[in-house]
């Protein structure tokens, strides 16, 4: 029997953490990382100490190693591959032991997969691409709240896309102004409107008025028109408990769903804020604020896929997922792939969408993605069929900026996407995009509104060049 030996000093990490042969257990969590070394430092090597420094390792040999059953509880880098079109980086495979997490915590996951290491020397730049939970983790979070057919259920829509929008200016409006905004548009045809994610309690508007005569128009809106309608009511705040003290108040006042920025609140927060709404029946919309500060960039930082599967964990029923078309970044295939690892129950592996390992949830529900930011009625066919229906399309300006005021720009988007839902009913989803204009014009001409909005938005575009591009082949 082999005994342990203790030498002290520093050793390369490729002798401990790399380890080609080492076939992943399906109870491990598997991490891809796009790794640019410094010069001179070995593909191994480095890949080696990414996995290391993200679970047991540190920059020398200590005495403590031979107290614990190292072989077992390290994380392994277990393959490297090139990244196509990239000739100075490449993916590092890591597996890590599952009992290495806290059960049901992102956060404890995550301080490990993306802590220190993210400033190690040795790397130039790092980029944790995707992560592959196995279903013994999923099973140990609670997930969304409530879900899709939930949320619908409670909601009483059923066939169609949801339509939100962002009320408008963000800041500055009293609090009875803003709840006038509200009820306009949800009397024209909206099913939600939305505090925008720096909406809190600002001295031009505290929380508790807000909710008040927000909850005023809503009610209004629905005796009205006959149909279920909502708010996001931001509870974000400075504490949990402040933001647990507003989400009561929404409670108290009927609100069938409450909102949170879940990156610049906290993992921590939006786990505890999700099993209260699950334990008290109240719907979770998430924002994404800062997002782009850590998935924006290539070659560094957090990939979106894995801030959608930390949400998807964490718990919450709406999550903002870009919109392809619209104002705000966002590659199609990959924004395709997100948006299935947020709704579906397995995705299976497609690297030509960004997807680098299968992902099972289970039973856990989906989260129904939000298209947000610069979009208006022209995109509409574009987004019927790229979001399909198990999706909330928001147009803040988009609704807003008519001309004639917020009702009738909620109702010319709902004359548009009723339109949209239709045709594609009626002659598939294919082609719709093409099609798209004429469905749109023929619509228009018994809608007014919708005539106006088109007239007034039919030379906008955002036409910018995508940064965070899925990474191709050479040319």
């Amino acid at each position: 029997m082999a005994v342990k030996s203790y030498s002290a000093g520093v050793k390369e990490y490729r002798e401990t953490y790399w380890m080609p042969d080492y076939t992943p257990l399906d109870t491990d969590i598997l991490a891809c990382f796009k790794i640019t070394p410094q010069p001179g430092v070995p593909r191994e090597e480095a890949a080696a100490a990414v996995a290391a420094e993200s679970s047991t390792g540190t920059w020398t040999t200590v005495w403590t190693d031979l107290l614990t059953d190292m072989d077992y509880y390290k994380g392994r880098a277990y393959a490297i591959e090139d990244v196509p079109g990239d000739d100075e980086s490449y993916y590092a495979f890591i597996a890590y032991p599952i009992d290495l997490f806290e059960e049901g915590s992102v956060v404890n996951v995550f301080t490990s997969l993306v802590g220190n290491v993210f400033g190690f020397k040795a790397v130039r730049h790092l980029r944790l691409e995707d992560v592959r939970f196995p279903i013994a983790y999923v099973k140990t979070c609670g997930g969304p709240p409530h879900g899709i057919q939930v949320e619908r259920d409670i909601m009483n829509k059923y066939g169609r896309p949801l339509l939100g929008c962002t009320i408008k200016p963000k800041l500055g409006l009293s609090a009875k102004n803003y709840g006038r905004a509200v009820y306009e548009c949800l009397r024209g045809g909206l099913d939600f409107t939305k505090d925008d994610e720096n909406v809190n309690s600002q001295p031009f508007m505290r929380w508790r008025q807000r909710f008040d005569f927000v909850m005023e128009a809503i009610h209004k809106a629905e005796a009205e028109t006959g149909e279920r309608k909502g708010h996001y009511l931001n509870v974000t705040a400075p504490t949990p408990d402040e933001m647990f003290k507003r989400a009561e108040h929404a409670k108290e006042l009927g609100a069938p769903i409450i909102m949170h920025d879940y990156i610049t609140g906290g993992f921590c927060a939006n786990t505890g804020l999700a099993d209260w709404c699950r334990d008290n029946g109240i719907l979770l919309h998430i924002h994404r604020a800062m997002h782009a500060v850590l998935d924006r960039h290539p070659k560094h930082g957090i990939h979106f896929r894995v801030l959608a599967k930390i949400l998807r964990l964490s718990g919450g029923d709406h999550l903002h997922s870009g919109t392809v078309v619209g104002k705000l970044e966002g590659d199609r295939d990959a924004t395709l792939g997100w948006i299935d690892i947020m709704r579906d129950s397995f995705i299976k592996e497609d690297r030509d969408r960004g997807i680098f390992f299968d992902q099972d949830w289970g039973s856990m529900p989906g989260v129904f993605p939000v298209a947000s930011g610069g979009i208006h009625v022209w995109h509409m066919p574009a987004l019927t069929t790229i979001f399909g229906d198990d999706s909330v399309l928001q147009f803040g300006g988009g609704t807003l900026g008519h001309p004639w005021g917020n009702a009738a720009g909620a109702a010319a988007n709902r004359v548009a996407l009723e339109a949209c839902v239709e045709d594609r009913n009626r002659n598939g989803a294919e082609g719709l995009e093409k099609r798209g204009g004429d469905v749109l014009r023929e619509a228009a001409k018994h809608s007014p509104e919708l005539n106006a909005a088109m007239e007034t938005w039919k030379e906008i575009k955002f036409e910018f060049d995508t940064v965070d591009k899925l990474d191709v082949s050479h040319k």
